[in-house]
């Protein structure tokens, strides 16, 4: 199918990115840069996902920061590891900043299992971390469990495809939810697929670990977390039900907005790009007028 994309986006993903590696605690992880000059800015995709996914958003934040997006362990063009595990994703992050000359005041913006690395990295090594934004990146209330999670497609062995068109045609978001942008969808989904050595088809990810990652405590990191804090969801992401909001507004506790994007589900920043735009852009002119 072919999506009529507006000129907007084809200005963004037109955008020349810069490719770079470095070598975390012995694997291979790529990173993508944008922009010159500004406060430092990482950004971090969510399971199963790759740097590509911030393709559109990226050069929107170029315009006044240095942007990096990274390829975590496992997806992506990063390295695979035998184990995946949070402390390695964190350390993954900071070891991009590091290696892309970002002082001490990066802010990390992470979305779904990325803002879970994110606040990782910022309570592991809080001298290296100025911000932290969130973005549908639930913290569970004590005893809470999201309906439908043992159905979730990363816990279950990746698919072979005879050929591109059928891996694409099966492109999936995790969790499931409509999504009205499909020359995003396509955009993404041609860009999550690998060609194996047996001539089959299937996505980047690494199946053999990815979905046994656990969170570890975020209640505890996000109370004792000081660097600045932003809390973006989508406004029908169930992901964030009202237990999920009323639970994350208290663990915050007026250190930093949680807001939401309207008519957005968790994968917020494809449902309404422009607005996830403006809402981090906003957020991040107001810390740095500080």
């Amino acid at each position: 199918m072919i999506y009529d994309a507006p000129d907007w986006f084809h200005d963004a993903v037109g955008t020349p990115a810069q490719s770079h590696w470095v070598q975390v605690d012995g694997c291979a992880i790529h990173y993508r840069r944008w922009g010159e000059s500004g406060p430092p800015l990482l950004l971090v995709h969510g399971g199963g996902a790759h740097s590509h996914w911030w393709d559109f958003i990226a050069p929107w934040l170029a315009t006044d920061h240095r942007v990096a997006a990274m390829d975590l362990s496992g997806m992506g063009e990063s390295g695979r590891r035998e184990q995946y595990l949070m402390d390695d994703f964190a350390a993954e992050a900071l070891g991009v900043c590091e290696d892309a000359g970002f002082g001490t005041d990066v802010t990390l913006v992470g979305h779904s299992l990325g803002g879970a690395v994110c606040l990782r990295a910022a309570a592991n090594r809080p001298e290296r971390v100025g911000g932290l934004v969130m973005a549908d990146s639930p913290i569970r209330p004590p005893g809470f469990q999201f309906p439908g999670t043992a159905r979730n497609p990363l816990r279950q062995p990746r698919r072979d495809y005879p050929d591109f068109d059928s891996a694409l045609a099966r492109f999936r978001l995790i969790p499931e939810q409509p999504c009205e942008n499909g020359y995003i969808l396509d955009y993404i989904g041609r860009r999550s697929i690998i060609e194996t050595a047996e001539g089959h088809f299937t996505w980047k990810f690494d199946d053999r670990g990815l979905a046994h990652i656990t969170v570890g405590e975020q209640a505890e990191e996000l109370r004792h977390l000081r660097c600045r804090i932003g809390i973006l969801y989508g406004d029908r992401s169930k992901l964030f039900p009202p237990e999920v909001r009323t639970y994350v507004h208290q663990l915050v506790d007026k250190r930093g907005p949680v807001a939401a994007i309207p008519e957005s589900h968790h994968h917020l920043f494809l449902d309404q790009p422009l607005a996830f735009v403006a809402a981090l852009r906003t957020l991040l002119a107001d810390w740095h007028a500080l």
